[in-house]
């Protein structure tokens, strides 16, 4: 189980400088061994310096009561072990004081200054202590064992505790270090959850946006064309029943093409539905909020790929004029430039564009003369469907066709996605015209 930033900020709960409260009691007893040492170790002091023995005593305390502060300033402690280390007392503020400030946010210069003047001092006082003890026969070595227990006692007082708070220093700052990338980490993957969750919406947004269109394409289109034979129909039922037969089976063939096309949206929106489920149900049961991101991709792959049905073509656009022309519209169709296949989406975009202005004449001019005007350039293609005024301008609400008025936003939607230029709008003459150019890339 890691500790993050948040929670190591909220553990720091001790008393003044102290991060907790076990470090300082930790520190009081520290200080409090140290004091007594020192304390003891004035004793003999005050004897050698001739000044009474409380004054020792209380020296010491003072003295050794410094390690209380070393969180706080463990240079003031290392100076005071330096300085009472002529008086011989002090060894374990000291060693402590060197640790600390070692393991501290300290400059290593400073560090390497303080510890170099600790063993100086430490190995000049024991080299006079030895010659001291050597010369009144307490000591019987030879004069080698002057230099090398002063040398000795020096390291083992001054390296150890130095190279030990290096190593604690230097391991609390990669701690610290790892927390912090933690930290970031874990906010990273909120934005990435986030996010996630903002690319699914924008993708269900979008899909529910494409469906829409295309619902609307195929409903429009058929029903309207349903709803102009119908009114042919019972118009000729009586007077012309083979016209009226044939204008029967145009009905019954669009209402089957029609239900054809749904149930193929419908087919894809299932198979999308399962391919979304499948990506993000398991990733997110399995590794939780850090696969949020990848499974949301996932989904929205998943529902690109199930957007990309088999749709209309250009190929199939004289068919989709002879049902019109078949419905009673006269149709005029132009083809410029050299045929050739392009993208499925340039193709199908071009189509439903034609496709949407052919319903809109259905609906609001009825019996108008249509031009269809179709251009291959090198790096595009246009598409242009202009009417005529309408003979009768009554015609179109008796035949009872409703009008959402979203035809031509979704046209437009469709032709801006791809990078193109869509342009609609009345004729001088009275009628109306739609106009796209599509990038062929």
């Amino acid at each position: 189980m890691t500790t993050t930033g948040e929670d190591h900020a909220r553990a720091l709960t001790g008393p003044w400088w102290w991060p907790r409260r076990r470090s300082a009691v930790l520190d009081g007893a520290l200080a409090l061994v140290s004091a007594v040492e020192c304390a003891a170790e004035g004793v003999p002091f005050a004897r050698e310096a001739g000044i009474p023995a409380s004054v020792g005593i209380v020296f010491g305390l003072v003295a050794g009561s410094v390690l209380l502060v070393r969180r706080k300033w463990p240079v003031a402690v290392v100076l005071v072990s330096i300085a009472v280390t002529p008086a011989e007392m002090g060894f374990l503020m000291g060693v402590v004081g060197l640790y600390t400030l070692a393991a501290a946010e300290v400059p290593r210069r400073i560090i390497g200054a303080l510890a170099g003047m600790s063993l100086l001092g430490t190995a000049v006082v024991t080299f006079v202590r030895v010659r001291q003890d050597m010369a009144r026969g307490d000591l019987t070595l030879g004069d080698w064992f002057v230099p090398f227990a002063a040398v000795t006692t020096a390291l083992g007082l001054t390296a150890p505790p130095v190279l030990l708070g290096l190593y604690v220093g230097a391991r609390r700052r990669l701690m610290e270090s790892l927390r912090e990338r933690a930290d970031s980490l874990e906010r990273e993957l909120q934005l990435l959850a986030e996010r996630a969750e903002e690319r699914a919406e924008w993708a269900r947004n979008e899909e529910r946006t494409r469906i829409a269109r295309e619902m609307h394409d195929v409903v429009a289109h058929r029903v309207s064309l349903m709803v102009v034979h119908a009114a042919a129909l019972q118009a000729v039922a009586r007077k012309d029943p083979e016209k009226a037969v044939r204008n029967a089976a145009l009905v019954g063939d669009m209402g089957r093409q029609a239900l054809t096309e749904l149930r193929e949206m419908l087919g894809v929106l299932r198979a999308g539905e399962g391919a979304g489920r499948r990506a993000v149900g398991v990733p997110l049961a399995a590794v939780g909020e850090a696969a949020a991101a990848a499974a949301a991709e996932a989904a929205s792959r998943a529902a690109e790929e199930a957007g990309a049905v088999e749709g209309p073509c250009l190929s199939e656009l004289e068919e989709l004029i002879g049902q019109s022309a078949a419905a009673g519209m006269v149709v005029d169709l132009s083809v410029e430039g050299e045929v050739r296949s392009y993208a499925a989406e340039v193709e199908q975009t071009a189509y439903r564009v034609v496709q949407e202005a052919l319903t809109n004449v259905h609906k609001h001019a009825a019996g108008a003369k249509t031009h269809v005007r179709l251009a291959h350039r090198v790096s595009e293609i246009a598409m242009q469907v202009e009417n005529e005024p309408p003979p009768e301008p009554a015609s179109a609400s008796a035949a009872g066709l409703p009008s959402g008025g979203n035809g031509l936003v979704g046209m437009r939607e469709r032709v801006v996605a791809l990078g193109g230029v869509f342009v609609s709008g009345p004729t001088e003459a009275g009628g109306f015209r739609v106009s796209a150019v599509i990038p062929a890339a």
